[in-house]
């Protein structure tokens, strides 16, 4: 949807009915999407006849990983990684032998999502 906006609104804000046509999901889901994406500020929305969606932000102010760590909170997949203030610590982060795997596999993979910015992408 991201990118979708990128892409179309050069000239304008985006209507939702052709973001959802164009990336074949649900009018409903996108909805979803974009009120979180709105609260996080990377989306304006305007009501009326001329009305839609826009980026925020710069394209090339938003990554990939801006992006999902967005739609994952809290992550589901780092949980025994995440620092100590963004979310639950597990009770077994003190002797968990595969820590260290989990700690060191997010890490790279955010390094990596947040090396594809929208505005290369498109």
């Amino acid at each position: 949807m991201i990118l979708d906006i990128a892409v179309h609104g050069q000239d304008g804000p985006v209507q939702s009915r052709d973001i959802a046509e164009r990336q074949c999901i649900s009018l409903k889901y996108l909805e979803k999407l974009i009120r979180e994406l709105g609260r996080a500020g990377l989306i304006e929305s305007r009501r009326g006849p001329q009305g839609g969606h826009m980026l925020a932000k710069d394209p090339m102010e938003i990554t990939v990983g801006d992006i999902v760590r967005i739609m994952e909170k809290p992550p589901k997949y780092d949980d025994c990684a995440c620092a100590e203030n963004d979310c639950m610590e597990c009770p077994q982060s003190d002797f968990c032998l595969t820590r260290s795997i989990w700690v060191e596999t997010t890490r790279c993979m955010f390094e990596k999502l947040d090396s594809f910015v929208i505005g290369d992408l498109v």
